[in-house]
């Protein structure tokens, strides 16, 4: 039998939604083991004087718990 638990993240980017859900992915897994998925819960993207200045992602990660 396995457990799983479901996190929430935030992560940034100045260069793309793709690049944002990446480095959330890696910075997760530096602290949570067995990251089973991802979903993206919500987009954001960032203005600054009427400009893409970064993009943000809310991400869910579901990971399976040590027994």
């Amino acid at each position: 039998m396995s457990v799983a638990k479901v996190t929430e993240i935030t992560a940034r980017s100045n260069k793309s939604f793709d690049d944002a859900i990446q480095q959330g992915l890696n910075r997760a897994k530096k602290t949570l083991d067995n990251i089973q998925g991802a979903w993206v819960k919500e987009q954001k993207v960032i203005m600054d004087n009427g400009n893409i200045s970064g993009y943000q992602v809310d991400l869910k990660l579901t990971f399976e718990l040590k027994n």
